[in-house]
């Protein structure tokens, strides 16, 4: 990339995912901005941006990942502070959108958090949201302002058929995760298969059929994110039961919460192809992770939108 294109534009970051912004900003050619983002005594989130942003094209990289509300806040504080300081352009740049989950009213007086934070984020005086693989589609839709929605996909997809495996199935480990099973199933030429559940409660499934021919071929289980991985363990271990020749299993949000990596270290899950979107520390690390970087898609889509071209290129 040529760094004249990029004269005037900078790129910030809070605390949450610092490794990703640097990777970033790296590939668009310049440094991060200087930004102090830290805590009073009693908590409270203190942001102090140390150089000037008038008029400058900013963006915020800033997952919404644990702890998530002090991360939500430290975005909302930086763009406060850049609208005050007459930034030209704020862009929020949220890999991972945290408070996705609860996008409806599922049941008489649930939240819609997707649609609250959406609004938080208005208010706050962000320009545009540049994300990746929200929980539905449909939250780009709450937003009364641009929302740039990558996609994991094709990353995770390209991983795979590079490998050139043959019998193949993609699987998705819910319904709610078969438009995503096909979008991968397409380039691969492979047929898909659905894992039937119910949530007896938050973070807890049961399986209860597997929809498709599995038995011995070689399945691929694909969601957008990966929380206490019950869901996706409990699945991986039905298709082995049923015949699979392997599991392996891809997720572009790695929240890995609560019993996660024991669960996925137990299960019959041969391989985990996960997306940096948020942190992965080092202790939850296992040999079974192979972690792709989201940081080239990112940056090309903050180049393009910094010269105004078409974004919608880079969803294929």
């Amino acid at each position: 990339m040529k760094n004249s294109a990029f004269s005037n534009f900078k790129v910030f970051a809070g605390n949450s995912h610092l490794e990703l912004a640097e990777e970033i900003a790296s590939i668009m050619g310049k440094p991060l901005g200087e930004a102090k983002v830290a805590k009073f005594s009693d908590g409270e989130i203190a942001v102090n941006i140390g150089e000037t942003v008038r008029g400058v094209d900013c963006y915020i990289v800033q997952s919404t990942c644990d702890p998530v509300n002090d991360n939500l806040m430290e975005l909302l504080i930086m763009i406060d502070a850049m609208k005050r300081a007459s930034a030209g352009r704020i862009n929020a740049v949220i890999p991972y959108y945290g408070y996705a989950r609860q996008d409806r009213k599922a049941k008489a007086r649930d939240p819609i958090t997707a649609k609250l934070v959406a609004d938080m984020l208005v208010a706050a005086g962000a320009d545009r949201v540049v994300t990746m693989d929200l929980h539905a589609a449909q939250i780009q839709g709450y937003f009364n302002i641009p929302v740039d929605h990558m996609l994991g996909m094709p990353i995770i997809t390209k991983y795979f058929k590079d490998q050139a495996q043959d019998n193949l199935v993609i699987v998705s480990p819910d319904h709610g995760s078969v438009p995503r099973a096909r979008k991968m199933a397409e380039p691969l030429n492979c047929p898909i298969a659905i894992v039937d559940k119910r949530r007896p409660e938050p973070n807890k499934s049961e399986i209860m059929n597997i929809i498709g021919d599995i038995k011995g071929k070689h399945c691929i289980l694909i969601d957008d994110m990966i929380d206490t991985a019950g869901t996706i363990t409990n699945a991986a271990n039905a298709l082995k039961d049923l015949g699979a020749l392997s599991v392996r299993a891809a997720a572009t949000h790695a929240v890995l919460s609560g019993p996660a990596i024991e669960r996925i270290e137990k299960s019959a899950i041969e391989e985990l192809v996960l997306l940096n979107t948020l942190p992965i520390p080092e202790e939850k690390r296992i040999e079974k992770m192979k972690i792709l970087s989201v940081a080239p898609l990112f940056a090309e889509a903050m180049s393009r939108i910094h010269t105004n071209e078409q974004v919608s290129k880079l969803f294929d």
